[in-house]
C-alpha cells in the first residue's frame, strides 16, 4: 500500500473513532444518575428494553441515534431526541421498535422527538412492518409546545398514523411501562393491543394534581389510571404485566403468532462476502473531499464477490450504473464517479460532477430497474451538475430534470448512502432525503450542503465585505480573511454529517463496514410491501 493510502486510512479511522465516542455518550441518554434512578424504580432503560425484546445476537439497525445532537442546549439537551428507534427481529420477525427514554426530561416530547417518531411510523407504513411502542413519557415538553402541538407534522400526526396503519393491517403493539399522559394516552389505545406494567405504568388524560385543580376530586395516580384500573375496570388495556421483562416477554409471544406477509418478490440468492477486503475502503476514501479516487474500488468492496455488471460503461462516465448483489439481494447501483475520466470525444469529465450524458444514462438505468423490479442503491459523492455555456446549450437542465423525474417516480425501494459530498441539486438527483429513500445514511466522511464550505464561504464573505464597504467601512485583506474564516467555521459546522443527522436529514451515521447490513435489512423490510402501482415517468422532455 502507498503512503497516500495509509494517510487516508488513518484519517478515516480517526473519524470512525470519533463516531464511536460520540455515540457512546449518546447512549447514556440523560446520564448515569438518571439511569440509576430508573433502575431504583424497578425499571429498565429504553435501550435495555429494546435489547431484551430483540432476538439475542440478531442484527439490528438504529434510526436517528444522533437526533437532537447539539440542539436545545438552553433546555438541557435532548440526546437521541429522547426516544430510541431500532429495526430488528422479534422471534425472527422484522419489526420497528420505538422506546421513550425516560432519562431525558422524563421522556417528554421535544419538536425533534415528534419528527423522529413520525419517521419510525413512516418506515413501518412504507414497509408494512409491525411496530412496537414502549411508552414511558411525560408528554409534550411544555416550554416548546408551540413547536410541537398544532401543525401537520407535529404531535397529533402520530395518532392519525396509528389509525391509518390500523386500516392498512399493520400490527401495532404498545406497552405502557411508565407515564402515559394527556394526548399521549391515545397512542397505546389506538394500537391493536396494549399492555401495562403494574405499579409503574399509568394512563390518564389528566394526572391527580390536574384533576384536583379542574374538578376538585382527590385521587391518587394509581387508582386514577394504573394497571388494575385499566385492566379490570376501564378495559383500556389488554394485558397486565408484573414488571418490564414480563411485559416484553408478552410482546414476544404476541409477535410470535403473527402470520406470514405477502412478499414484493425482490430477487435474492445465497449471500457471498466481497472478494476484496472491505476494510480497504478506509484507505481508498481520500482525506480531502476534493481529491479524486475511483468509486468502483469502493463498490467492489461493498458487493457480493466484488462482482459488478456495468451498464453503459463507456457512456456518461461521471456516473457509474450497473447491477450487483448485496448480501444476496439483487440491486441496481447508481454512484458518482470521483475520478477525472476521458470521453470517446477526447473531452475530460470532472469527478463528482453530473454531466448531461451521465444524467441521461442514469434515467435509462433507473427505468430498467423499475421494469425488472430491482431495488436501487444510490452512492453519493457529488458536487452538483456541470455548469457553463457548453452544458447549458447542451440541455443540462433538461437532462437533469429527466433524472430527477425518474428518481421521483421510481416504485422500487431506494436506498441512499452518502460517502462524501452531497451538494446542491446533486443531492436531489442522487435520491436525497426529499426523494423518499427507504433508508438514507451517511459515512463519517459525508458533507451535506448547497455547496462546499470553501466556495460558499468565499461567496458569503464577498457579499458581507461589499455590504461593509457600502457603509463606508474599510475592508482590507486582513478584514476579508477574518470574514472568510468566521463564515467558513460556521458553514463547516452546518455541513457536518452530525448536523444533518441531528435534524434527521439522514437516518444514521455508520461505519462504512456496516453498509451491507443496512442495505440488506432495508431491502428485507421493503420486501414486506408489494409494489402497488406501475412505473410511469409522466411527461418528460426528450
Amino acid at each position: 500500500m502507498d503512503l497516500n493510502f495509509n494517510k487516508n486510512e488513518d484519517h478515516n479511522k480517526l473519524l470512525l473513532s470519533e463516531l464511536k465516542q460520540k455515540f457512546a455518550k449518546v447512549k447514556l441518554g440523560g446520564g448515569e444518575k438518571r439511569i440509576q434512578k430508573l433502575h431504583s424504580e424497578g425499571k429498565m432503560t429504553a435501550r435495555e428494553r429494546i435489547d431484551y425484546l430483540l432476538d439475542e445476537n440478531s442484527k439490528n439497525i438504529e434510526i436517528g441515534g444522533f437526533v437532537g445532537e447539539g440542539m436545545y442546549a438552553e433546555h438541557g439537551g435532548c440526546p437521541s431526541g429522547g426516544v430510541v428507534v431500532k429495526i430488528g427481529y422479534i422471534r425472527g420477525k422484522q419489526c420497528v421498535v420505538v422506546a421513550n427514554d425516560a432519562t431525558v426530561k422524563a421522556g417528554a416530547w421535544f419538536p425533534i422527538t415528534a419528527k423522529k417518531n413520525l419517521r419510525a411510523q413512516e418506515i413501518a407504513m412504507e414497509n408494512k412492518l409491525p411496530i412496537i411502542y414502549l411508552v414511558d413519557s411525560a408528554g409534550v415538553y411544555l416550554p416548546l409546545q408551540d413547536e410541537i402541538f398544532p401543525d401537520k407534522e407535529h404531535f397529533g400526526r402520530i395518532f392519525r398514523n396509528n389509525a391509518i396503519m390500523s386500516s392498512m393491517g399493520i400490527t401495532q403493539i404498545s406497552a405502557v411501562m411508565g407515564s402515559c399522559v394527556a394526548g399521549g394516552a391515545y397512542l397505546p389505545i389506538m394500537s391493536d393491543e396494549a399492555l401495562i406494567v403494574d405499579k409503574t405504568g399509568s394512563i390518564f388524560l389528566a394526572g391527580s394534581y390536574l384533576v384536583k385543580a379542574a374538578i376538585g376530586e382527590t385521587i391518587d395516580n394509581e387508582t386514577l389510571g394504573g394497571a388494575t384500573t385499566h385492566c379490570e375496570i376501564s378495559g383500556v388495556t389488554d394485558y397486565k404485566a408484573k414488571d418490564d421483562k414480563d411485559a416484553l416477554d408478552k410482546i414476544k409471544n404476541i409477535v410470535d403468532k403473527i402470520g406470514d406477509y405477502d412478499k414484493a418478490g425482490y430477487n435474492r440468492i445465497k449471500a457471498e462476502k466481497p472478494a476484496l477486503d472491505p476494510k480497504e475502503i478506509y484507505g481508498i476514501l481520500p482525506k480531502a473531499r476534493n481529491e479524486q479516487y475511483d468509486m468502483m474500488e469502493i463498490i467492489k468492496r461493498m458487493v457480493d464477490n466484488s462482482e459488478f455488471e456495468a451498464y453503459k460503461e463507456g457512456y456518461g462516465q461521471s456516473l457509474i450504473t450497473g447491477y450487483a448483489r448485496i448480501d444476496g439481494w439483487a440491486v441496481g447501483i447508481v454512484a458518482n464517479q470521483r475520478k477525472v475520466v476521458k470521453t470517446a470525444k477526447g473531452e475530460m469529465q470532472f469527478g463528482g460532477v453530473i454531466y448531461s450524458d451521465s444524467a441521461d444514462k442514469a434515467t435509462r438505468f433507473i427505468a430498467n430497474c423499475n421494469q425488472k423490479k430491482i431495488p436501487l442503491v444510490f452512492i453519493q459523492d457529488v458536487t452538483g451538475f456541470m455548469v457553463g455555456s457548453k452544458s447549458e446549450h447542451g440541455g443540462i437542465i433538461k437532462d437533469g430534470a429527466k433524472m430527477v423525474n425518474a428518481v421521483s417516480n421510481s416504485v422500487v425501494p431506494k436506498f441512499t448512502v452518502i460517502v462524501g459530498n452531497s451538494y446542491g441539486a446533486g443531492n436531489y438527483a442522487m435520491c436525497g432525503k426529499a426523494y423518499d429513500p427507504r433508508l438514507i445514511f451517511a459515512w463519517p466522511s459525508a458533507e451535506l450542503a448547497v455547496m462546499g464550505g470553501t466556495q460558499a464561504a468565499k461567496v458569503l464573505a464577498q457579499i458581507e465585505a461589499s455590504s461593509l464597504k457600502s457603509k463606508g467601512e474599510v475592508v482590507d485583506e486582513a478584514k476579508e480573511a477574518e470574514l472568510f474564516a468566521k463564515i467558513k467555521a460556521r458553514y463547516d459546522e452546518q455541513v457536518s454529517p452530525y448536523y444533518a443527522a441531528s435534524r434527521l436529514w439522514t437516518d444514521a451515521i455508520i461505519d462504512p463496514l456496516d453498509t451491507r447490513t443496512w442495505i440488506s435489512m432495508g431491502i428485507e423490510a421493503a420486501n414486506h410491501s408489494p409494489i402497488l402501482k406501475p412505473f410511469n415517468l409522466g411527461v418528460i422532455q426528450v
